[in-house]
């Protein structure tokens, strides 16, 4: 958790597309008789993506919250994650589930989704707006029963006709991302009031339920008449915890809890949405953030960058002991991060070209000399956990990778890439010789002190950012370049232009950190895809386009035990990892936040995150000692 960089990539993963359809923990038919069921398989309060639910039906409430937390008080904080059409830096739409504007932060906790998740499990989620599911033996239909008691803040009841408009819109209007998501969802229909059935197509994977289960539900008569692809500043009626009370447009926005919420008393509910008001404030750069913070505008501070944790809490609300800083442990999987090479550009077609690039970033000193040490060197796509690729093939990797030997690498059955230790020297010269040489050997020539392409054309690099956050890691790298003859610049834009760039595919490198998850399944096929690398406003920021890496995110979806995951994650790690498709950057298992001392929170953490703010609540004993 916490990286040097701004932008933290939220792919919507299942765990974190249920997260933010429940606030990120933070044609109605006549009512009729209940419809008959396809099969016996019986209903169930739970699902998950190999079938084990570690908790029963009559939970009372999940382990890591304090079910009596009393509810008041206002947390204030920055977006510091996206997902859809959001930006860090600003916002003009209220619908953030379309492909149009830039999202406003926050807008997920006005929705409820039919399932949510548990923070002490990796794949199961448990009933939100549906009480219970019937699957049919086949798992291509799943029959939701909606609670009677489920309401819209409006007070109008949330029906399977919303259900249903929710999914579809969603699949055939909604943003490239929830679009591709919801692809293997044939049809979405309601059966009477409270029953909506899904059916998937033949051949889905593993998780297409899971998707499903967390996308957001929206009022279907709110929307009628109204345009779903449209930038609005109308905020669109919800079922979730918070309502948006005040904003000002690309300065701040402001919810306030929902009183009358339906779902407050439920089980997967309690102890969380405690804050009466939640605010989010945009700044273009966290050093204004930071003054904001240290002047009490924001009142919850997650900390990216080493030299701030290190230098810049010496103040009198700290030593005062107003403002707590605090490194908590993140059980979540590591996230990925890296400075990702558009491969869509002919000057990084050759994956030897991109070792090369990435031979000239001195991890090393750069976590010496500008991160105080503090982190450790990213090598996987799949970080710190059980599906990185390790030593030479396992016999069940070997039976995935066998049959596409002839479109991979050779390396790929031999040990993993691993990106090269440096002397620290902050310009190692058998790494930047060995860059060189990988330089000749696909054509260049050094022509003048410039490095050219075997077109004649100079090999140059643009490093695309909306923030001047990475600028002092990036530029000594830039400055390796240039020993060799590349001419590399840092080009930073504003929000808007990085977004309709970045969108659109125009650019030769970006930094993104993405967010790790402890199953992968069909949020893969966005991100690394031949299909995804065509379609604008994916993920696949790199532009891989390899049937090998298709055919493996395809078995990865379609893992049936968790070591059939991990088998198949590993060798999909080793199949990027030989790519090149990225110069890996670094990451940390622990998470940075300051605050000021209003706040109390439970006992325990989740075991997969840190439950910080989501499960926190105001004290106000507290909050009056320090003078909020």
């Amino acid at each position: 958790m916490g990286f040097e960089s701004d932008f933290v990539m939220t792919p919507l993963c299942r765990r974190q597309a249920l997260q933010l359809g429940a606030g990120g923990a933070l044609a109605v038919w006549l009512a009729r008789s209940p419809p008959a069921f396809a099969d016996d398989s019986g209903e169930t309060h739970g699902l998950s993506s190999f079938g084990d639910l570690a908790l029963p039906p009559d939970f009372p409430h999940l382990s890591y919250v304090n079910p009596d937390a009393p509810k008041g008080g206002l947390l204030s904080l920055q977006i510091t994650g996206t997902s859809g059409n959001q930006n860090f830096e600003t916002f003009d739409t209220l619908n953030i589930y379309s492909w149009k504007g830039n999202g406003a932060a926050g807008m997920s906790a006005t929705f409820d989704t039919l399932m949510t998740g548990n923070g002490d499990e990796p794949d199961s989620v448990y009933g939100l707006l549906a009480q219970s599911v019937r699957v049919s033996k086949d798992k291509l239909d799943y029959r939701f029963r909606l609670r009677p008691e489920a309401r819209f803040s409006d007070g109008s009841k949330v029906t399977a006709a919303d259900v249903a408009f929710s999914l579809n819109i969603l699949k055939d209007k909604g943003h490239p991302i929830y679009a591709q998501l919801l692809k293997e969802v044939d049809s979405a229909a309601p059966e009477g009031d409270d029953v909506v059935h899904v059916r998937f197509v033949e051949g889905r994977s593993r998780d297409a339920h899971l998707i499903v289960v967390g996308m957001p539900v929206f009022s279907a008569a709110w929307w009628k008449g109204r345009d779903f692809t449209a930038a609005t500043l109308d905020a669109p009626l919800g079922s979730g915890p918070y309502k948006v009370k005040t904003f000002e447009q690309g300065r701040f926005i402001e919810f306030e809890r929902d009183s009358n919420y339906w779902g407050a008393k439920l089980p997967v509910n309690l102890g969380q949405n405690n804050f009466d008001r939640l605010r989010f404030e945009y700044y273009r750069e966290r050093q204004v953030a930071f003054e904001a913070f240290k002047a009490g505008a924001i009142n919850y501070h997650e900390e990216f960058t080493s030299r701030f944790w290190a230098t810049a809490y010496d103040f009198p609300a700290v030593n005062e002991g107003r403002i707590k800083k605090e490194v908590l442990h993140d059980g979540a999987p590591s996230r990925t991060q890296g400075w990702y090479l558009n491969t869509r550009r002919d000057q990084f077609k050759d994956p030897r070209v991109r070792e090369a690039i990435g031979l000239c970033f001195d991890f090393e000193w750069t976590n010496k000399n500008i991160m105080y040490s503090a982190y450790k060197r990213v090598v996987s796509f799949f970080p710190n956990s059980d599906m990185e690729a390790r030593g030479k093939p396992t016999p069940d990797e070997l039976k995935l990778l066998e049959p596409l030997r002839a479109k991979l690498s050779p390396e790929v059955f031999g040990e993993p890439y691993l990106p090269p230790i440096s002397d620290g020297s902050g310009s190692d010269r058998t790494l930047l010789k060995r860059a060189y040489e990988l330089l000749l050997s696909t054509g260049c020539k050094r022509d003048g002190g410039v490095m050219k392409l075997p077109d004649g054309k100079p090999l140059t690099i643009e490093f695309l950012d909306s923030s001047s956050a990475l600028q002092p890691h990036t530029m000594p790298f830039i400055q390796n370049l240039a020993k060799l003859g590349v001419q590399a610049n840092m080009r930073i834009v504003d929000a808007a232009q990085y977004k309709s760039r970045t969108d659109a595919f125009d650019y030769d490198v970006v930094t993104a950190a993405s967010g790790g998850s402890t199953t992968p399944g069909v949020d893969l096929r966005n991100v690394y895809t031949s299909e995804a690398a065509k379609q604008n406003a994916s993920r696949n920021l790199a532009g891989v386009s390899d049937p090998a890496v298709d055919s493996l995110v395809e078995t990865i979806a379609a893992a049936r035990s968790r070591p059939e995951l991990n088998a198949a994650c590993r060798a999909l790690d080793r199949v990027l990892r030989a790519g090149r498709y990225w110069v890996p950057m670094w990451y940390r298992d622990t998470y940075w936040v300051a605050y000021w001392d209003a706040f109390a929170r439970p006992q325990t953490q989740p075991k997969l995150g840190v439950g910080a703010p989501g499960t926190w609540w105001w004290d106000e004993a507290k909050a009056k000692k320090i003078g909020l």
